[in-house]
């Protein structure tokens, strides 16, 4: 795999990125934080069996 170590190539990356709007900001927030949220949920589901079998916590 060959890297680029020269600085063009990481102007023309920045040139390229742009601030997203508030409504795909927004959009990408709400993604990321109902996953976050069914994570917990299964780990505490995970917790939640674990404890009535027996030799749990």
């Amino acid at each position: 795999m060959d890297v680029p170590y020269d600085l063009g190539s990481y102007v023309r990356v920045l040139k390229l990125a742009s601030t997203p709007s508030w409504e795909e900001f927004s959009r990408v927030a709400l993604i990321a934080g109902a996953g976050v949220v069914l994570v917990g949920i299964i780990g505490f589901l995970i917790f939640v069996v674990m404890s009535f079998l027996p030799g749990g916590p």
